[in-house]
């Protein structure tokens, strides 16, 4: 083997082992990206179903139901629902009517499996996709009642 067959050896197995590790660290961060939906696209379908994201939006008043540390509540956009089941123990700050950004998986029957709750920590805070999220659906909610008039 010649001197450079050698230095081509060794710079086509330097870019294999930096390929390799690109690959690594891509396919690690591709399954820790963790999105963002709001009720009203999880109701179009626009969510992935068996994989992790976040659900946002407001607790839907007199939806809370209690049995020991298993909780069911709807989180709402104020245009469309999706139930929640959450299994342990609620923050402090969360209330009916109050801001939430629940982490979880989507069951093939439409109920949001929580794994972590979150609740606002402040009377002015909304997450940005939250107020995002509620701005279009009210946006969209008053452009439907303007068309449906005479």
């Amino acid at each position: 083997m010649t001197l450079k067959q050698k230095r081509l050896a060794l710079i086509l197995g330097g870019l294999a082992v930096i390929a390799v590790a690109v690959a690594l660290v891509l396919s690690a961060f591709n399954q820790n990206l963790v999105f963002f939906f709001s009720p009203s696209q999880i109701v179009a379908k626009e969510a992935p179903v068996g994989r992790a994201f976040r659900l946002g939006g407001m607790v839907e008043e007199g939806s809370v139901k209690r049995d020991g540390i298993d909780v069911q509540f709807r989180v709402t956009d104020t245009a469309q629902v999706v139930p929640v089941r959450y299994s342990g123990i609620l923050p402090d700050l969360f209330r009916e009517g109050k801001g939430v950004v629940a982490q979880g998986t989507l069951g093939p029957d439409g109920v949001f499996q929580a794994k972590e709750v979150l609740a606002k920590h402040d009377e002015n805070y909304m997450p940005p996709e939250a107020a995002t999220a509620v701005e279009k659906a009210h946006q969209a909610r008053d452009m439907a009642a303007h068309t449906l008039k005479p």
